[in-house]
């Protein structure tokens, strides 16, 4: 890739004002919710000790997904690093969607919402990781 077309790219992905605003709006909320969600996978949660033990693959994958959300939900907040945060937390929610549908049941409506989010944070935010 030319450093002229990274420096399109970059002015391409670089939101107006008022997107901007409406942006950081969105990674506060999601950030919020990863938040608490990792938190309470990594407190042990009965709810998420029972949907893990579901799942099949033990306790440790609990504590892997816990943690991710974490700081993934902390790297919305720096800069430069928001899409990569936003992009892991977009495959994230991929595995939560497959992992409703096929293994334990339930809706998988939030999930769907959050990867909506998610990717919409990565896509605007990707010239951010080429500054």
């Amino acid at each position: 890739m030319t450093s002229e077309s990274m420096s399109e790219l970059s002015q391409a992905s670089h939101p107006s004002k008022a997107v901007n605003i409406l942006l950081w709006a969105v990674q506060v909320l999601v950030a919020a919710v990863f938040l608490m969600a990792g938190g309470t996978k990594l407190a042990g949660v009965e709810m998420h000790v029972a949907t893990f033990e579901k799942i099949g693959l033990g306790q440790w994958f609990r504590y892997f997904t816990g943690g991710l959300e974490i700081v993934c939900a902390i790297l919305l907040f720096i800069p430069r690093s928001t899409a990569i945060g936003a992009a892991l937390l977009a495959a994230t929610m991929v595995g939560a969607i497959i992992t409703h549908l096929f293994i334990i049941g339930g809706s998988p409506a939030v999930p769907i919402v959050l990867l909506l989010l998610t990717l919409t944070i990565a896509w605007t935010r990707r010239g951010s990781v080429l500054r």
